[in-house]
């Protein structure tokens, strides 16, 4: 249901936006003005894409909980999509995902909605006993693979 409102709301909103702004600009300053909050937006979403996949990076090599810098990096992408969206609101709440602080509040507000049952990184010595490994030989008994038909030229046998 709340899909369906947002769908219908953002539209709406944006319009009514795009309405405002271009009676008090003019068009051509409104479309100059959605222009060039995408290309800033690319701009400031790469840079700052990079920064969150070094930090997801480093949490993999520390092995840390990775949750904070993959949220991050979600809330950086979907302020990617909102920024190239056109319209001024969308661009407010893309713009407004950029910002850490705001990021850091939306990622404590959801972790507060979702619970994590359990976690676990790497192996626990613990849980494998080393009653479990299995020492043996073999013999690769893979019969040689012989040609039915002569030298055709194309291949080497």
């Amino acid at each position: 249901m709340w899909l369906l409102f947002a769908f219908i709301a953002i539209p709406m909103i944006e319009i009514a936006l795009f309405i405002q702004v271009g009676g008090l600009i003019g068009l051509l300053p409104t479309l100059l003005i959605v222009l060039l909050t995408a290309v800033a937006g690319t701009y400031l979403v790469r840079n700052q894409g990079l920064r969150e996949l070094g930090n997801l990076q480093r949490a993999f090599t520390d092995l840390r909980d990775p949750t904070e810098p993959l949220a991050n990096g979600a809330m950086i992408l979907f302020a990617g999509a909102l920024l190239l969206t056109p319209g001024f609101f969308t661009d407010a709440v893309g713009l407004s995902l950029l910002v850490p602080g705001v990021r850091k509040s939306a990622y404590v507000w959801l972790r507060s909605k979702i619970k994590v049952k359990s976690f676990r990184m790497g192996e626990n010595p613990q849980e494998r006993p080393d009653d479990q490994v299995i020492d043996a030989d073999f013999k690769d008994v893979t019969p040689d693979k012989r040609p039915t038909h002569g030298n055709s030229g194309w291949t080497r046998h």
